[in-house]
Protein backbone atom coordinates (compact mmCIF):
# COMPACT_ATOMS: atom_id res chain seq x y z
CA UNK A 1 0.00 0.00 0.00
CA UNK A 2 1.60 3.57 -1.31
CA UNK A 3 1.99 5.57 1.91
CA UNK A 4 -0.81 9.16 2.00
CA UNK A 5 0.86 12.70 3.02
CA UNK A 6 -0.46 15.69 2.71
CA UNK A 7 0.71 19.23 1.38
CA UNK A 8 -1.18 22.01 3.15
CA UNK A 9 -0.65 25.68 1.32
CA UNK A 10 -1.32 28.05 4.54
CA UNK A 11 -3.28 30.72 2.92
CA UNK A 12 -5.55 30.85 5.86
CA UNK A 13 -4.81 31.22 9.43
CA UNK A 14 -2.37 29.05 10.96
CA UNK A 15 -5.69 27.70 13.66
CA UNK A 16 -7.29 26.76 10.26
CA UNK A 17 -4.14 24.63 8.47
CA UNK A 18 -3.37 23.74 11.90
CA UNK A 19 -6.63 21.77 12.44
CA UNK A 20 -6.67 20.57 8.88
CA UNK A 21 -3.36 19.28 9.72
CA UNK A 22 -4.95 17.15 12.67
CA UNK A 23 -7.64 15.35 10.32
CA UNK A 24 -5.21 14.23 7.82
CA UNK A 25 -3.45 12.30 11.24
CA UNK A 26 -6.86 11.31 12.04
CA UNK A 27 -7.15 10.28 8.25
CA UNK A 28 -3.81 8.55 8.25
CA UNK A 29 -1.87 10.42 6.14
CA UNK A 30 1.80 9.60 7.29
CA UNK A 31 3.59 13.05 6.75
CA UNK A 32 2.50 16.85 6.75
CA UNK A 33 4.30 19.40 4.39
CA UNK A 34 3.49 22.72 4.65
CA UNK A 35 4.33 25.15 1.50
CA UNK A 36 6.67 27.57 1.72
CA UNK A 37 5.41 30.63 -0.76
CA UNK A 38 6.74 33.78 0.87
CA UNK A 39 5.26 36.62 0.59
CA UNK A 40 2.22 34.28 -0.53
CA UNK A 41 1.47 32.59 2.25
CA UNK A 42 1.78 32.44 6.45
CA UNK A 43 5.06 32.22 7.54
CA UNK A 44 6.12 28.33 7.09
CA UNK A 45 8.29 27.72 10.46
CA UNK A 46 4.85 29.44 12.35
CA UNK A 47 3.09 27.18 10.77
CA UNK A 48 4.67 24.25 10.94
CA UNK A 49 5.31 24.68 15.33
CA UNK A 50 1.64 25.07 15.60
CA UNK A 51 0.70 21.27 13.44
CA UNK A 52 3.58 20.17 15.77
CA UNK A 53 1.99 20.87 18.59
CA UNK A 54 -1.50 19.64 17.99
CA UNK A 55 -0.32 16.46 16.27
CA UNK A 56 1.55 13.45 17.93
CA UNK A 57 2.55 11.23 14.56
CA UNK A 58 3.16 12.74 11.32
CA UNK A 59 6.02 13.86 10.14
CA UNK A 60 6.37 17.11 9.62
CA UNK A 61 8.57 19.53 6.80
CA UNK A 62 8.56 22.13 4.55
CA UNK A 63 7.09 21.33 1.08
CA UNK A 64 9.37 22.73 -0.21
CA UNK A 65 12.00 25.81 0.98
CA UNK A 66 14.41 26.87 -1.06
CA UNK A 67 18.39 28.39 -0.99
CA UNK A 68 17.19 31.93 -1.44
CA UNK A 69 15.18 33.53 0.45
CA UNK A 70 17.09 32.32 3.97
CA UNK A 71 20.44 31.21 4.43
CA UNK A 72 20.84 27.48 4.55
CA UNK A 73 22.51 27.78 7.84
CA UNK A 74 19.36 29.28 9.41
CA UNK A 75 16.96 26.67 7.39
CA UNK A 76 19.14 23.95 9.19
CA UNK A 77 18.33 25.44 12.14
CA UNK A 78 14.44 26.22 12.30
CA UNK A 79 14.37 22.45 11.20
CA UNK A 80 16.69 20.89 13.77
CA UNK A 81 14.70 22.97 16.09
CA UNK A 82 11.36 21.75 15.07
CA UNK A 83 12.50 18.26 15.11
CA UNK A 84 13.26 18.64 18.23
CA UNK A 85 10.32 20.49 19.59
CA UNK A 86 8.43 17.14 17.54
CA UNK A 87 10.20 14.40 19.20
CA UNK A 88 12.02 13.52 16.35
CA UNK A 89 9.07 14.06 13.35
CA UNK A 90 10.99 16.75 11.34
CA UNK A 91 12.41 16.33 7.89
CA UNK A 92 13.98 18.85 5.17
CA UNK A 93 12.20 19.46 1.99
CA UNK A 94 14.05 21.84 -0.27
CA UNK A 95 13.95 23.11 -4.09
CA UNK A 96 15.30 25.71 -6.05
CA UNK A 97 11.96 27.91 -5.57
CA UNK A 98 9.71 28.97 -7.65
CA UNK A 99 8.38 32.04 -9.43
CA UNK A 100 5.40 32.58 -7.13
CA UNK A 101 7.90 32.58 -4.02
CA UNK A 102 11.02 34.48 -5.91
CA UNK A 103 9.78 37.30 -7.83
CA UNK A 104 8.00 39.61 -5.55
CA UNK A 105 11.62 39.70 -3.73
CA UNK A 106 13.52 40.10 -6.76
CA UNK A 107 15.10 36.92 -6.01
CA UNK A 108 16.83 34.71 -8.96
CA UNK A 109 17.45 31.10 -9.07
CA UNK A 110 21.45 31.92 -9.65
CA UNK A 111 22.97 28.21 -10.45
CA UNK A 112 20.06 26.49 -9.21
CA UNK A 113 21.55 22.84 -9.49
CA UNK A 114 24.92 23.61 -8.05
CA UNK A 115 23.13 25.98 -4.90
CA UNK A 116 20.68 23.13 -3.90
CA UNK A 117 23.87 20.68 -3.99
CA UNK A 118 25.76 22.72 -1.50
CA UNK A 119 22.57 23.33 0.54
CA UNK A 120 22.27 19.86 1.04
CA UNK A 121 25.80 19.03 1.82
CA UNK A 122 25.78 21.86 4.39
CA UNK A 123 22.75 21.14 6.43
CA UNK A 124 23.66 17.03 6.45
CA UNK A 125 27.16 18.16 7.74
CA UNK A 126 25.24 20.94 10.18
CA UNK A 127 22.95 17.85 10.86
CA UNK A 128 25.76 15.90 11.83
CA UNK A 129 27.14 18.32 13.86
CA UNK A 130 30.12 19.34 11.73
CA UNK A 131 32.02 22.59 11.66
CA UNK A 132 31.52 24.16 8.18
CA UNK A 133 33.34 26.07 5.59
CA UNK A 134 32.28 26.72 2.24
CA UNK A 135 31.43 29.21 -0.52
CA UNK A 136 28.48 28.29 -2.44
CA UNK A 137 27.20 30.58 -5.66
CA UNK A 138 24.53 32.43 -3.45
CA UNK A 139 25.69 31.68 0.42
CA UNK A 140 29.38 30.95 2.37
CA UNK A 141 29.64 29.48 5.72
CA UNK A 142 32.53 30.16 8.08
CA UNK A 143 32.53 27.95 10.98
CA UNK A 144 29.22 27.21 11.60
CA UNK A 145 28.35 24.61 13.99
CA UNK A 146 24.86 22.91 15.09
CA UNK A 147 25.42 21.61 18.48
CA UNK A 148 21.52 19.98 18.88
CA UNK A 149 20.49 18.59 15.43
CA UNK A 150 20.03 15.28 14.75
CA UNK A 151 22.35 13.61 12.08
CA UNK A 152 20.37 11.25 10.56
CA UNK A 153 17.56 13.86 9.60
CA UNK A 154 16.08 13.52 6.47
CA UNK A 155 16.31 15.42 3.87
CA UNK A 156 14.17 15.60 0.61
CA UNK A 157 14.20 17.16 -2.61
CA UNK A 158 11.75 18.49 -5.23
CA UNK A 159 12.30 19.20 -8.65
CA UNK A 160 11.65 18.93 -12.41
CA UNK A 161 14.41 18.83 -14.13
CA UNK A 162 17.16 16.34 -15.29
CA UNK A 163 19.81 17.87 -13.93
CA UNK A 164 17.63 18.35 -10.35
CA UNK A 165 16.08 15.40 -10.64
CA UNK A 166 19.59 13.35 -11.05
CA UNK A 167 20.87 15.68 -8.29
CA UNK A 168 17.93 14.22 -5.83
CA UNK A 169 18.62 10.84 -6.99
CA UNK A 170 21.79 10.62 -6.34
CA UNK A 171 22.08 12.79 -3.27
CA UNK A 172 18.49 12.78 -1.24
CA UNK A 173 16.74 10.93 1.06
CA UNK A 174 13.33 10.80 -1.16
CA UNK A 175 12.57 12.90 -4.14
CA UNK A 176 9.53 14.46 -4.57
CA UNK A 177 7.79 14.73 -7.96
CA UNK A 178 4.82 17.54 -7.97
CA UNK A 179 2.37 18.27 -10.74
CA UNK A 180 4.37 16.48 -13.45
CA UNK A 181 3.58 16.25 -16.65
CA UNK A 182 1.88 12.73 -16.66
CA UNK A 183 2.86 11.11 -19.53
CA UNK A 184 6.36 12.23 -18.80
CA UNK A 185 6.68 10.44 -15.47
CA UNK A 186 8.31 7.18 -16.50
CA UNK A 187 11.17 10.18 -17.87
CA UNK A 188 11.06 11.73 -14.45
CA UNK A 189 11.55 8.33 -12.41
CA UNK A 190 13.68 7.27 -15.16
CA UNK A 191 16.24 10.67 -14.11
CA UNK A 192 16.06 10.22 -10.45
CA UNK A 193 17.57 6.42 -10.72
CA UNK A 194 19.90 6.87 -13.15
CA UNK A 195 21.57 9.71 -10.14
CA UNK A 196 21.05 6.81 -7.54
CA UNK A 197 22.53 4.40 -9.36
CA UNK A 198 25.94 6.86 -9.66
CA UNK A 199 26.23 7.01 -6.38
CA UNK A 200 24.77 3.86 -4.97
CA UNK A 201 21.62 6.20 -2.89
CA UNK A 202 18.31 4.00 -2.49
CA UNK A 203 15.84 7.46 -2.33
CA UNK A 204 12.08 7.32 -1.62
CA UNK A 205 9.75 8.76 -4.24
CA UNK A 206 6.44 10.72 -3.79
CA UNK A 207 4.13 11.60 -6.25
CA UNK A 208 1.74 14.39 -6.02
CA UNK A 209 -1.14 16.08 -7.49
CA UNK A 210 -4.36 16.76 -6.98
CA UNK A 211 -7.43 14.14 -6.97
CA UNK A 212 -10.55 16.08 -9.41
CA UNK A 213 -13.93 14.67 -8.79
CA UNK A 214 -15.48 17.92 -9.95
CA UNK A 215 -15.62 20.76 -11.58
CA UNK A 216 -14.86 22.72 -8.23
CA UNK A 217 -11.80 21.13 -7.84
CA UNK A 218 -10.65 21.77 -10.99
CA UNK A 219 -11.81 25.67 -10.50
CA UNK A 220 -9.47 25.08 -7.20
CA UNK A 221 -6.43 23.38 -8.81
CA UNK A 222 -6.57 26.09 -11.81
CA UNK A 223 -4.92 29.16 -10.64
CA UNK A 224 -2.35 26.61 -8.63
CA UNK A 225 -0.91 25.71 -12.43
CA UNK A 226 0.14 28.78 -13.36
CA UNK A 227 3.33 28.73 -11.52
CA UNK A 228 3.90 25.70 -12.51
CA UNK A 229 3.38 26.12 -16.20
CA UNK A 230 5.33 28.99 -16.09
CA UNK A 231 8.24 26.93 -14.29
CA UNK A 232 7.62 23.70 -16.37
CA UNK A 233 10.62 22.21 -19.01
CA UNK A 234 9.96 23.86 -22.23
CA UNK A 235 9.80 20.35 -23.47
CA UNK A 236 6.77 20.11 -21.07
CA UNK A 237 5.29 23.06 -22.40
CA UNK A 238 5.56 22.31 -26.06
CA UNK A 239 3.62 18.87 -25.43
CA UNK A 240 0.42 20.57 -24.13
CA UNK A 241 0.92 23.01 -26.92
CA UNK A 242 1.83 25.99 -24.85
CA UNK A 243 3.97 28.82 -26.11
CA UNK A 244 6.47 31.24 -25.28
CA UNK A 245 3.89 34.08 -25.91
CA UNK A 246 1.57 32.21 -23.35
CA UNK A 247 4.12 31.65 -20.85
CA UNK A 248 4.92 35.47 -21.23
CA UNK A 249 1.42 36.20 -20.87
CA UNK A 250 0.71 34.14 -17.51
CA UNK A 251 3.98 35.25 -16.17
CA UNK A 252 3.04 38.98 -16.45
CA UNK A 253 -0.71 37.96 -15.10
CA UNK A 254 0.91 36.55 -12.01
CA UNK A 255 1.74 40.21 -10.60
CA UNK A 256 -1.92 40.34 -10.19
CA UNK A 257 -2.63 37.18 -8.22
CA UNK A 258 -3.16 33.38 -9.59
CA UNK A 259 -6.87 34.07 -10.05
CA UNK A 260 -6.19 36.76 -12.50
CA UNK A 261 -3.42 34.61 -14.89
CA UNK A 262 -5.74 31.37 -14.21
CA UNK A 263 -8.09 32.93 -17.02
CA UNK A 264 -5.18 32.15 -19.26
CA UNK A 265 -5.30 28.38 -18.49
CA UNK A 266 -7.34 26.58 -19.96
CA UNK A 267 -8.25 22.65 -19.06
CA UNK A 268 -6.32 20.78 -21.85
CA UNK A 269 -3.41 22.29 -19.66
CA UNK A 270 -4.49 21.24 -16.45
CA UNK A 271 -5.60 17.57 -16.94
CA UNK A 272 -2.41 16.05 -18.40
CA UNK A 273 -1.00 16.96 -14.67
CA UNK A 274 -3.85 16.06 -12.57
CA UNK A 275 -6.07 12.44 -11.59
CA UNK A 276 -9.24 13.34 -12.77
CA UNK A 277 -12.60 10.90 -12.70
CA UNK A 278 -15.27 9.70 -10.35
CA UNK A 279 -13.11 8.43 -6.95
CA UNK A 280 -12.95 4.85 -8.51
CA UNK A 281 -11.32 5.90 -11.31
CA UNK A 282 -8.52 8.03 -9.31
CA UNK A 283 -8.21 5.42 -7.48
CA UNK A 284 -7.91 2.71 -10.07
CA UNK A 285 -5.48 5.57 -11.78
CA UNK A 286 -3.55 6.27 -8.88
CA UNK A 287 -2.89 2.27 -8.32
CA UNK A 288 -1.37 2.45 -12.07
CA UNK A 289 0.82 5.38 -11.78
CA UNK A 290 2.35 4.21 -8.34
CA UNK A 291 3.05 0.56 -9.45
CA UNK A 292 4.28 1.14 -12.70
CA UNK A 293 6.73 3.78 -11.85
CA UNK A 294 7.41 2.39 -8.02
CA UNK A 295 6.28 5.10 -5.92
CA UNK A 296 6.35 4.86 -2.20
CA UNK A 297 3.93 7.85 -1.38
CA UNK A 298 1.06 9.68 -2.87
CA UNK A 299 0.87 13.18 -1.58
CA UNK A 300 -2.08 15.40 -1.86
CA UNK A 301 -2.20 19.34 -2.01
CA UNK A 302 -4.74 20.78 -0.19
CA UNK A 303 -5.55 24.59 -1.23
CA UNK A 304 -8.79 25.62 -0.36
CA UNK A 305 -9.36 25.07 3.34
CA UNK A 306 -13.08 25.08 2.80
CA UNK A 307 -13.42 21.95 0.62
CA UNK A 308 -9.86 20.51 2.13
CA UNK A 309 -10.87 17.93 4.57
CA UNK A 310 -13.41 16.73 1.87
CA UNK A 311 -10.46 16.15 -0.11
CA UNK A 312 -8.47 14.54 2.41
CA UNK A 313 -11.02 12.04 2.77
CA UNK A 314 -11.65 10.90 -1.16
CA UNK A 315 -7.55 10.94 -1.31
CA UNK A 316 -7.67 8.56 1.81
CA UNK A 317 -10.19 6.46 0.45
CA UNK A 318 -7.90 6.08 -2.91
CA UNK A 319 -5.24 5.75 -1.18
CA UNK A 320 -7.14 2.46 0.62
CA UNK A 321 -7.52 0.69 -2.77
CA UNK A 322 -3.82 1.52 -3.91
Amino acid sequence: MVRGSVNLIPEAPVSVIRDLAVEAERLGFDRCLVYDEGLATRDVYATMTAIVLATERMAIGPGITNAYTRHPAQTAAAIATLDELSGNRAFLGIGAGGSLTLDPLALSRVRPVETVRQTISACRRLFAGEIVDLDAPTFAMRSAHLDFARADLPIWLAGRGPLMLDLGGAEADGVILDFVHKPSLGDYVGRIWSGAERTGNEPEICYSTMIVTDDQTLETVRPHMTYRLVDSPELVQEAIGMSPDDVDRIRRALADGLVAAARYVPDEWVLPFVISGTVEQCAAELVELTTVHGIDEFMIPVFDVHTGAALLEIAAQALVVS
